[in-house]
């Protein structure tokens, strides 16, 4: 019989691609004060910001 895999399953929209940032202190403070406003996680934070960047560019 076949041993069964353990860990979490592949997902469909699978995020394995990493980018780093510096920032200032005042800027990681506005990240943490988001995360806790809108209950989002950091990387949500980030990625909705590239999302509203990139929509103005449309414009």
């Amino acid at each position: 019989m076949a041993q069964k895999k353990l860990g979490r399953p592949p997902s469909d929209d699978s995020k394995k691609d990493r980018i780093f940032v510096r920032v200032d202190k005042e800027t990681k403070e506005k990240l943490a004060e988001c995360t806790q406003k809108l209950d989002l996680t950091l990387s949500e934070i980030v990625r909705k910001g590239i999302d509203l960047v990139h929509d103005s560019l449309k414009k």
